[in-house]
């Protein structure tokens, strides 16, 4: 008896991706998601060089073309120039992460408040963004696919010190119900994952701020960064084609 092997295409083969902030961290399990899911990725990181071509590498490692771009995120100029470059070198993008993101934190009318910081974080988180996705629509087609990384914080300001954290998250959610309205025509999709936390470089599980966090959430953990990266794979993938200015919550239940 001979069995008939069926072979069924990954479901982002032939798409080309770029992931901010795709060196380390949630960012970096998303570029390899995308890429387990067939598709070519380019990342763009900031400082970490050799940390982003070991990315790469790996990325080209499943099969797919693989990039490490350097941009600063606070600078318009260089995201508009990353996110057209990607597109000419690739000859397409249907798909774009804004996962590039920096925490300042303090408490307002501190007098030690570093200003600067929090106008950099601005400038990351949600001028960079907007910048990214302003140039991406130029580019995109029917089918593209634009998805941003939140915070939890962006719904709940559960402890002080991260007001202008949070509300740049916030704005991150309007944005992209904005975005979705107005791409919505051109058939281009924008949502916006909300990861709680989750076990990263920049917050790791194994501190006394991380068991202050787990006594909060409803699953008693710490997320993962592929746990994240799921959610991004679905949104990017052909099964999420109704989605659309919508935010999802990856936070194991702290803001339920």
């Amino acid at each position: 008896m001979v069995t008939e092997v069926k072979w069924m295409s990954k479901k982002l083969e032939g798409k080309v991706a770029l992931v901010t902030g795709g060196s380390r961290g949630i960012g970096k399990a998303i570029a390899l998601r995308l890429a387990e899911e067939g598709a070519d990725v380019a990342i763009r990181y900031a400082s970490s060089g050799a940390k982003a071509d070991a990315v790469a590498a790996e990325i080209m490692s499943k099969g797919v073309r693989g990039e490490a771009v350097k941009a600063d995120s606070a600078s318009p100029a260089e995201v508009a120039e990353l996110v057209k470059g990607v597109a000419a070198r690739f000859g397409r993008l249907d798909i774009l992460v804004n996962s590039a993101g920096v925490y300042a934190g303090g408490v307002t009318g501190d007098p030690a408040l570093d200003v600067a910081a929090l106008d950099r974080q601005l400038a990351v988180n949600l001028v960079g963004p907007a910048t990214a996705v302003r140039t991406a629509a130029g580019l995109m087609t029917e089918g593209g696919r634009i998805i941003s990384i939140g915070s939890n914080l962006s719904e709940r300001v559960t402890f002080s010190g991260v007001t202008d954290y949070s509300a740049t998250k916030a704005a991150l959610v309007n944005y992209t119900r904005g975005w979705a309205r107005d791409l919505g025509p051109k058939g281009i999709t924008v949502n916006v994952v909300n990861p709680g936390p989750t076990d990263t470089e920049m917050n790791p599980d194994n501190t006394e701020f991380a068991a202050m966090l787990k006594a909060q959430i409803a699953l008693g953990r710490y997320g993962k960064p592929e746990e994240i990266a799921a959610a991004v794979a679905f949104l990017a993938g052909p099964d999420a084609s109704f989605i659309t200015g919508t935010s999802l919550n990856v936070d194991g239940g702290i803001n339920a």
